[in-house]
């Protein structure tokens, strides 16, 4: 007795789902660590060395905290998804700043990535491991993103990025370019262990608090 060819190709496309769907993995809590460069060949002198700094994100469940450290300043971002609500730490030259945003104040804060669609592309490299293909999207403001991503691991909450909102997986290596500027991301270290909750707390005291307007005044929030 022959097969009927609608049956066998049932089973096949059926097969292809579960295997796509057993080789991702969606994640609730992650910390991921990026080396950060900056190039300006613009405004650099011949022979500078380019700014480099560290930036680490930190997930657990609907809240994200988003580190920058380099030996000029840091600055941390801690988000929570459920509510909308920020607060950025700043320490530049001994002085420390807390700022909260509003959801009003994230949305404007982030609004280079407002609608933002990345092309996918037929590029892909493994990276730590994991397969990522490549894609691209430019912002409202004229900044080329190219992003490696890997579908191998979802975060569960996929507002803890903006700009990646959108994107169907986790970026592993990124860039954004416009003119002779250019940022780089690329991964350090990646962990799926449980993030302590501390990491999200806000600190009550040691830091000059101040409104998002007034930062945005002082051209600190850019």
């Amino acid at each position: 007795m022959k097969k009927r060819p609608h049956i066998t190709l049932f089973f096949l496309v059926n097969f292809i789902l579960i295997s796509a769907a057993w080789s991702q993995k969606k994640i609730s809590e992650l910390t991921i660590v990026y080396n950060y460069t900056l190039n300006n060949s613009a405004a650099a002198k011949p022979g500078a060395p380019s700014f480099s700094a560290t930036n680490t994100i930190y997930i657990k469940g609907n809240m994200s905290r988003t580190e920058t450290v380099s030996s000029l300043f840091s600055s941390s971002t801690i988000y929570d998804g459920k509510t909308g609500f920020a607060v950025v730490l700043r320490e530049v030259n001994g002085q420390k700043l807390l700022i909260r945003l509003n959801p009003e104040n994230w949305r404007d804060k982030n609004r280079r990535y407002q609608n933002l669609a990345f092309a996918p592309t037929a590029e892909s490299k493994v990276i730590a491991g994991y397969k990522c293909e490549k894609a691209t999207a430019t912002t409202a403001d004229g900044f080329l993103i190219t992003v490696y991503y890997t579908k191998e691991l979802i975060p569960e909450n996929k507002d803890y990025d903006p700009q990646f909102k959108n994107l169907d997986g986790l970026p592993l290596e990124y860039e954004f370019a416009k003119g002779t500027t250019t940022i780089k991301y690329t991964l350090s270290s990646i962990n799926l262990n449980p993030v302590p909750a501390s990491k999200f707390d806000t600190p009550k005291s040691g830091y000059r608090e101040m409104s998002y307007d007034e930062s945005k005044k002082l051209n600190i929030e850019r």
